[in-house]
């Protein structure tokens, strides 16, 4: 029997989730121990995701449109103009973590933490728009409750201001307009025979270089405490 898209993503989700106990660092910046210098380094590196995945994000939904899939185009630019306030968000989280305009122009972002874009990239020109739909927003539960974390630890740990955690409050909201804008995407490709096994591969490989991305700023951290 086929699974309706509300069971899709809920499966989908249950099956790709990520241990939150395995990643290195979210905890570390619970309990106040990351080095300031990571936060600057996290911020420094999602300056370089940010526009990456919203350009992504926009062809996508560019090719959706033209396969005659507007559920996915309204979700992918629903992402992409959520990439964009993003964006405006991390300005200040830049300046509270010390990061000066010249330091942010020069910063050399990190492989490990590129991963997850360039991923985004290739599935924006090789992916199932509704494939894709499956794979991003299981990842979404596990990077927004690393966000939820954060954005209370930069509160109660490292005395940052409202503006300087709008950015990871931003992620860590629930979004229930983009849920019914997902579930709308994902039936309607089950409705067209659009959705493969694919989808649960995309996931995968997403989720590793999410945790890929955390690894890398945590062996930084470590670095900056003098682990």
């Amino acid at each position: 029997m086929t699974p309706t898209a509300h069971e899709l993503l809920r499966s989908t989700a249950a099956r790709l989730a990520l241990d939150p106990e395995a990643n290195p660092l979210v905890p570390r910046i619970a309990d106040g121990t990351a080095a300031l210098r990571t936060l600057a380094v996290l911020a420094l590196e999602q300056r370089h995701v940010i526009p990456a995945d919203r350009r992504s994000f926009r062809h996508l939904a560019r090719r959706a449109e033209e396969a005659k899939d507007p559920e996915s185009a309204a979700f992918f630019d629903a992402l992409a103009d959520g990439e964009a306030l993003a964006q405006e968000r991390l300005v200040p989280l830049l300046a509270a973590c010390g990061v000066s305009r010249d330091e942010a122009a020069t910063y050399e972002p990190q492989a490990g933490c590129q991963a997850y874009p360039a991923y985004a990239a290739w599935l924006a020109l090789n992916g199932e728009p509704a494939d894709v739909v499956l794979a991003l927003t299981a990842n979404f539960a596990s990077w927004g409750c690393c966000c939820a974390t954060i954005a209370e630890a930069l509160r109660d740990r490292y005395g940052f201001g409202d503006e300087a955690r709008e950015f990871f409050e931003l992620f860590a909201e629930p979004a229930p307009d983009l849920d019914r804008q997902a579930l709308a995407a994902v039936q309607a490709g089950l409705d067209r025979g659009l959705v493969t096994a694919a989808h649960l591969r995309y996931g995968r490989l997403v989720q590793r270089y999410e945790e890929m991305f955390w690894q890398t700023l945590a062996s930084g951290d470590e670095a900056a405490r003098g682990g």
